[in-house]
C-alpha cells in the first residue's frame, strides 16, 4: 500500500550544488542550490531566483561554476545556503571557503570542493531556470582513481533530502550502468 503526500517538491536524489560567481568588484560569492541538473548534452540548468546575489552576478559576468558539495564541508556548504550575500557582503570569506579563478570562465573555483563544472551563462527561462554551457569539468587529483577517472567514493558527494531536511552521502556502487540490464535481454534469447 502507498501513502499519498499530495503535491510536493520532493525528488531523490536532489543534488547539492555550490554555485560560485564574482560580483561587480571581483569578490567571490557562493550559494547552495538543489534544484538543477544536466539540461541537455553539454548544458546545465539550475533554478535560481532573480533576487539572489549569485543570479545577479551570473547575469553581469556571464559565467559561474557549479561546485559539487561533499560530506567534508557541510558547515560551509549549508552556511552559503542560509546566508544571503545581499545582506552579508563577506559571506564567502565567512564561510571558510577559498577560491581560485577558473582558467576557462570568469568565475571562481572553490578550492575546498573537489569537483566543479565551469560554465558560461546562456539564458534564463521563465525567470528562474538559469542555463549554462559547460566549458570544462575539473576535479582535484586526490579524487581520481588509478585510471584518472573521478571516483565519487573519494570525495563523497552529498544529496539533499527534501522530506527530512538533511544531507546524505551518496552510497555504494550497486550496479553497472548500460551493462546489468543486458542480463534480462539475454534471458529472453532463444
Amino acid at each position: 500500500m502507498r501513502k499519498n503526500f499530495g503535491k510536493q517538491t520532493w525528488l531523490y536524489p536532489m543534488p547539492v550544488f555550490i554555485i560560485a560567481t564574482y560580483d561587480e568588484n571581483g569578490m567571490a560569492d557562493a550559494m547552495n542550490a538543489a534544484w538543477g541538473g544536466i539540461f541537455d548534452t553539454g548544458y546545465i540548468g539550475i533554478c535560481l531566483s532573480s533576487s539572489h546575489k549569485t543570479t545577479k552576478n551570473i547575469l553581469k559576468r556571464k559565467a559561474f561554476t557549479v561546485n559539487i558539495a561533499d560530506a567534508e564541508h557541510i558547515l560551509s556548504e549549508d552556511y552559503v545556503g542560509i546566508v544571503s550575500a545581499n545582506t552579508e557582503p563577506n559571506k564567502f570569506e565567512k564561510s571558510g571557503f577559498t577560491s581560485v579563478k577558473s582558467s576557462f570562465v570568469d568565475a571562481p573555483l572553490i578550492n575546498e570542493l573537489s569537483m566543479a563544472l565551469e560554465c558560461e551563462y546562456v539564458k534564463t527561462v521563465d525567470d528562474c531556470l538559469v542555463i549554462g554551457k559547460i566549458i570544462n569539468v575539473s576535479a582535484d587529483e586526490k579524487v581520481l582513481d588509478d585510471n584518472g577517472k573521478i571516483n565519487p567514493s573519494k570525495f563523497r558527494p552529498i544529496t539533499f533530502d527534501p522530506v527530512n531536511h538533511t544531507y546524505i552521502v551518496l552510497g555504494d556502487v550497486v550496479g553497472k550502468a548500460f551493462e546489468d540490464g543486458k542480463k534480462i535481454s539475454k534471458s529472453f534469447k532463444k
